[in-house]
């Protein structure tokens, strides 16, 4: 907790009540938050190699509210649940420092992509040139724009300070009182971090909707490959419209909230009122998986695809362990362990292993004098009114996948 020297003391303004449910309620968020953002991170992982660059932000922003739920949480926690800030004043100025930047990044990569959205639906021609460069610059631009605000109550443009209710850290809302500088740098950052998001945000999914409106009643009288661009249009649609509703429902209570303070009278806002602000603002870093896990198909098939491979690799080892601990499979003359399975020319498949072990074991009987056999799984192909029987492996991927 820090020396003695730099100890602080903070308690809370609201009831012990209060506190232990906005506690449980960050252990909530902080759960769901990691295990949201960490699959969407493994997900995007596993399929690094076809990311479009315009997914490059859906990447970034899984960071950014990763990064503020492993940095924000693990503090504002305890704290919630003792009834006071438990921590010294330099971790209070790291708490306001990484709420800033990560919450300022997340706001910004949101505006970004809704402008990136906006081009390639509206202006295709331009939209269909934005490249993997365009997509590393415009998040190192995020970055940068978010560490400008971030740094400046550091440099003295502002002040960090402890929350009206007393639990965590954020700007100093009441600073601009007694401050010039802390007034300037709250009104830029309520212009430059919240009206123009919000208004870029908005004109974006305006046109783009607008747009989409527009395609469907042109390609009405089109074939049904235009349909295509229209689904797509669609599904982009439905991806605005989420991130723009989760955006302003865990931002704008905080900005009304934090406004009053700077521009009214501070000690008119009650000190609930900042504490549920906060709470749907640390809400921010759970909409945005669930949004592009249940929304974007490609992110939701990569994801069953993962979780079938690790499924079948842990039934692999399981299997494997199990024939390691009972003796080779089907070892018994009179008793089969294994079930056998027949193929299209009658004959029984019993390899001497278990129908889901991955590594067969010869049959000691029928085999031992023909160490060259291999069975094959045959299928067969039905031309015309004629057939013929070819080996499985001789078969396409598409067709495999409809026989096995």
């Amino acid at each position: 907790m820090g020396n003695a020297s730099e100890q602080i003391s903070i308690v809370s303004t609201i009831s012990k009540e209060n506190d232990f449910v906005m506690g449980t309620v960050y252990a909530i968020f902080g759960v769901v938050s990691l295990l949201g953002n960490g699959i969407l991170l493994f997900v995007a992982y596993r399929k690094k190699s076809s990311l479009k660059p315009a997914e490059f932000f859906v990447v970034n922003l899984a960071i950014s509210d990763l990064s503020m739920t492993t940095t924000l949480f693990p503090l504002a926690i305890p704290s919630a649940l003792t009834h006071g800030w438990l921590f010294n004043q330099t971790l209070c100025t790291i708490y306001a420092f990484c709420g800033v930047l990560f919450g300022l990044c997340s706001l910004t990569n949101l505006t970004v992509l809704s402008s990136v959205c906006w081009l390639k639906v509206c202006c295709p021609n331009y939209g269909n040139k934005f490249s993997y460069c365009h997509a590393c610059l415009l998040v190192a631009g995020v970055w940068c724009y978010a560490m400008v605000f971030a740094v400046g109550p550091l440099a003295g443009w502002g002040q960090y300070g402890a929350e009206p209710y007393g639990t965590a850290c954020c700007i100093d809302w009441n600073a601009p009182i007694s401050s010039n500088s802390a007034m300037s740098y709250i009104i830029c950052l309520f212009f430059f971090c919240y009206i123009v998001p919000c208004t870029v945000i908005f004109l974006s999914y305006t046109y783009i909707l607008l747009t989409v409106r527009g395609s469907r009643q042109a390609v009405q009288q089109h074939m049904s490959p235009q349909n295509k661009i229209t689904d797509a249009h669609t599904l982009i649609v439905k991806l605005s419209v989420a991130v723009c509703i989760g955006f302003l429902t865990a931002w704008s209570p905080y900005a009304i909230v934090s406004m009053w303070a700077a521009f009214g009278d501070p000690l008119a806002v009650p000190p609930m009122a900042f504490a549920i602000a906060a709470i749907f603002a640390k809400s921010s870093t759970l909409y945005n998986p669930i949004v592009y896990l249940v929304f974007k198909p490609n992110f939701r098939k990569s994801l069953c695809r993962d979780m079938a491979q690790c499924r079948g690799t842990f039934s692999a080892c399981l299997c494997q362990d199990d024939s390691i601990r009972k003796g080779t499979c089907g070892k018994s003359p009179h008793k089969e362990d294994c079930n056998s399975t027949r193929l299209s020319n009658g004959r029984p498949e019993n390899h001497g292993s278990s129908k889901h072990c991955p590594y067969p074991e010869l049959d000691s009987g029928s085999r031992e004098h023909r160490p060259d056999y291999t069975p094959q799984k045959t299928a067969r192909i039905l031309t015309g009114s004629l057939h013929s029987e070819v080996a499985v492996s001789q078969l396409s991927n598409e067709l495999q996948s409809d026989f096995l």
